[in-house]
């Protein structure tokens, strides 16, 4: 009875908002059974395991909010993290579930489901810390540190304002490459979040590269750059990430989402609050 309620309820939001007209991706995908998501194999996000199971919080946490939606099934498309937003606008896939930040300049092309995480920056460095980098402007004053970053991500924007020019940037496509730069010597420094960074350490262990400790959150603009994670959707998918939220806060309110983020390294400190799209799509 209360998933009949449930499936009036979700198709009463549909023909309200109008979006029967071109189309509706959660009607279609409610109708064949199973939604297509993009991913860009970064732990703990979104990837793939050894046996080819699509897993990592954005993944689970869609999981449960999409099958109490009616759709029972995720297939996942592989795409590196600079094409997920371009593959979602030429629907490639129905969502992006890959802990993409919401920031201002992707809200122009995507619309964000409310945070489901709130995390900050990290770095991993030569066993030892070598070159004593312990921030981005210890990476912008040093003479030739180059750091390896992944194409698409917020840390670029970060980095070039804090000093560190394009030249000292190793762009790589995804986490791997990252490690690799760093222990191959193309990079003095690798960086990405931190839960992101922890679980490439905990994958290598490689005795000769680890974490600084004591890195320096990069502050911005006058502000300390603390970054939220969410689900994506295409901009005409309204009553589809409307859905989406209101099961998201249910999850929050019951402690289901922690539950499930625990499983993936994140604490409480890492939850979002009460974050939402729409206050960090503001510039």
């Amino acid at each position: 009875m209360k998933r009949g309620l449930a499936f009036t309820w979700i198709i009463a939001m549909i023909m309200a908002s109008g979006c029967g007209q071109t189309g509706d991706t959660l009607a279609e995908a409610i109708e064949r059974g199973y939604i297509t998501v993009g991913f860009a194999n970064e732990k703990p996000y979104a990837y793939k395991t050894a046996d080819g199971e699509l897993t990592g919080e954005a993944v689970e946490i869609a999981r449960v909010i999409l099958e109490r939606l009616g759709i029972q099934e995720m297939r996942g498309e592989l795409t590196e993290f600079s094409s997920l937003i371009a593959g979602l606008q030429a629907k490639r896939f129905d969502i992006v579930t890959a802990g993409m930040f919401i920031n201002a300049e992707r809200c122009e092309a995507v619309a964000f489901a409310n945070p489901e995480y709130s995390i900050g920056e990290a770095i991993a460095v030569k066993k030892g810390n070598p070159l004593n980098i312990k921030s981005y402007e210890d990476i912008a004053n040093h003479d030739t540190a180059k750091v390896a970053v992944m194409a698409g991500a917020v840390e670029i924007g970060y980095l070039e304002k804090s000093g560190v020019s394009k030249e000292r940037m190793v762009i790589v496509q995804d986490q791997d490459a990252s490690i690799n730069a760093l222990q191959s010597g193309r990079a003095d420094v690798m960086t990405m979040t931190g839960p992101a960074l922890q679980s490439r350490l905990d994958t290598a262990q490689d005795p000769n590269i680890e974490r600084v400790t004591d890195f320096e959150q990069p502050v911005i603009d006058g502000q300390d750059v603390r970054g939220y994670g969410a689900t994506a959707f295409r901009k005409e998918d309204t009553a589809f990430r409307e859905a989406f939220n209101a099961e998201l806060e249910k999850m929050k309110e019951s402690g289901e989402l922690l539950e499930i983020l625990r499983q993936f390294g994140f604490t409480e400190e890492e939850l979002p609050g009460d974050a939402t799209a729409e206050e960090l799509c503001k510039p």
